[in-house]
């Protein structure tokens, strides 16, 4: 796919994909989520890129859903082109996302930056679902995802009022991982990515379907997905070189096989 919304870039084993429409706060209309997914998706089948950097600009990570595609549609319509099945497969893709995110982080943004497993922002962050003052309410996993993260009444108040709130409340409520300058944000969670990426490819997939089978099933199907994804990773060359680096104190090389 050709893409226009949309930058990526591969360098020392870290795609990087930028949000890239920033004469409207990166509006997440329907064309920018097929390219995006679609650069996801690419990224994930990519034996050259094992960690995934999602961002936008410093003024905007996206400041939600373009409106103007959605204002004059019927129910009906809304329903046939069934939109947000698009965002689904993004919890499909097996390696790390890490957003990286600045200034506004609304609606449709909120929801694209939670899909993601880590996030990084700029102190001039702004974080919200504001949907509701439009008479909507989130629809692609902000109600849902949101309260997993903050809990319950957090998400509540953010949902219903509308209201955003900033990088330091995010990061006391385990909504982001980390607060940085505006400065280096990006560089942060380049960073991060990169320190990822020299971790064993197998056992950081297996560690993330892990981490998302915590969040959506039981403790003791979680347990039990956990135990067969450990015992999975002995057949790797990677646990071999893993182990042997160790116990002859030298650094391991691993390559995901």
């Amino acid at each position: 796919m050709s893409y226009t919304h949309i930058q990526e870039a591969v360098d020392q084993q870290v795609g990087l994909i930028t949000l890239n429409r920033p004469q409207v706060l990166n509006a997440l209309n329907r064309k920018l989520i097929e390219e995006l997914v679609d650069a996801l998706e690419q990224m994930d089948r990519n034996e050259e890129v094992r960690v995934i950097v999602l961002t936008g600009n410093d003024r905007a990570f996206a400041a939600g859903a373009d409106i103007s595609e959605m204002a004059n549609e019927s129910a009906i319509q809304m329903l046939l082109k069934d939109q947000f099945a698009v965002w689904d497969r993004i919890a499909y893709v097996s390696k790390p996302i890490i957003a990286a995110v600045s200034g506004f982080v609304l609606g449709g943004g909120c929801e694209l930056m939670m899909s993601c497993d880590m996030v990084i922002a700029s102190e001039t962050t702004k974080i919200g679902q504001p949907e509701v003052k439009l008479g909507v309410m989130p629809g692609a996993g902000g109600t849902q995802r949101l309260a997993h993260a903050v809990g319950k009444v957090k998400a509540m108040e953010m949902l219903l009022t509308g209201e955003p709130i900033n990088a330091d409340e995010a990061l006391r409520y385990g909504l982001i991982n980390k607060v940085v300058p505006i400065e280096v944000y990006l560089q942060e969670a380049i960073k991060l990515a990169r320190q990822i990426a020299s971790q064993p490819p197998l056992a950081v997939r297996l560690i993330k379907k892990s981490v998302h089978k915590a969040v959506s099933h039981s403790l003791d199907e979680g347990i039990a997905f956990e135990r067969n994804c450990f015992y999975l990773l002995f057949a790797s060359e990677d646990q071999t070189e893993g182990m042997q680096a160790f116990m002859n104190k030298r650094k391991p090389n691993f390559t995901g096989r």
